[in-house]
């Protein structure tokens, strides 16, 4: 959805500075492939897990990059892992560049009104049971884009799997009716 919604809006373009947090394969490939970029991937290196080379090894919460150091912000599926998410906001919103864009994607239970989390949860299967995965640390709610506002960003909540038609949902592994959360600064 991500590659589907930057070429929609047509946000890609040389000379671009990208920061890509936790890296999916294919959409990594696909960015450090345009001309003229700078790409720097990074994830936090857990114990078990290989990285592709070149991977920088970050901490969300306390980024090591200078002040509005980039133009396009890709993260996706991580916050709901952070324990202090609106930390990680606040450094993400710090790092992008004036006009820059942002696409920081969470998953969210449409009619929970409100962000449900309690950092006592430290169970696996009670965070499971809570939030949907053992690792999650809160399940999203509608306020999610709130956070974000909070963080300092302008925030954009796009529904646009409503303009794809069934197929191309289908095809594209997308789930109709996700919102893409697209900010900017």
């Amino acid at each position: 959805m991500t590659w589907m919604f930057l070429m929609e809006r047509k946000a890609l373009r040389p000379g671009l500075r990208i920061l890509h947090i936790a890296p999916e394969a294919c959409l990594r490939e696909k960015l450090k492939a345009l001309p003229s970029v700078e790409y720097v991937a990074g994830d936090k290196h857990e114990t078990g897990y290989t990285y592709p080379a070149g991977t920088v090894d970050l901490d969300v919460t306390k980024l090591p990059f200078p002040d509005e150091r980039f133009d396009l912000i890709l993260c996706s599926h991580v916050l709901e892992h952070v324990p202090q998410d609106r930390l990680a906001m606040r450094e993400l919103y710090r790092v992008l560049a004036p006009g820059g864009l942002g696409i920081l994607m969470v998953p969210i239970k449409a009619d929970l009104q409100v962000t449900q989390e309690d950092p006592s949860v430290v169970d696996p299967k009670e965070r499971e049971r809570l939030y949907g995965q053992f690792d999650h640390v809160r399940l999203y709610g509608s306020d999610y884009a709130q956070r974000l506002r909070d963080a300092g960003f302008t925030v954009t909540e796009d529904a646009m799997t409503e303009r794809l038609s069934a197929e191309q949902v289908f095809r594209a592994g997308l789930l109709r009716g996700e919102i893409v959360h697209a900010v900017t600064k």
